[in-house]
């Protein structure tokens, strides 16, 4: 899958953020077992992928922030 922007990330709702991270958590664990196994051609992916898990948890906490902040 291709890594979204941080725009793109933010328009999202707090559901399909979550998913996403979900999505992202699951491929990277099938990237870590794959390279434990046999050679990975793009290691550059885990970087990528761990950086897209980073960033939602960011945009969630920001999001979780401001609705208390509001309250």
């Amino acid at each position: 899958m291709a890594t979204e922007t941080l725009k793109e990330y933010r328009k999202m709702a707090v559901d399909q953020l979550k998913e996403r991270e979900q999505e992202l958590r699951s491929e990277l664990f099938k990237l870590k077992t794959t390279g434990a196994t046999e050679k990975v051609k793009d290691t550059s992916k885990f970087q990528k992928v761990k950086k897209d898990i980073a960033r939602i948890l960011t945009i969630l906490r920001e999001q979780e922030t401001k609705k208390a902040q509001k309250a």
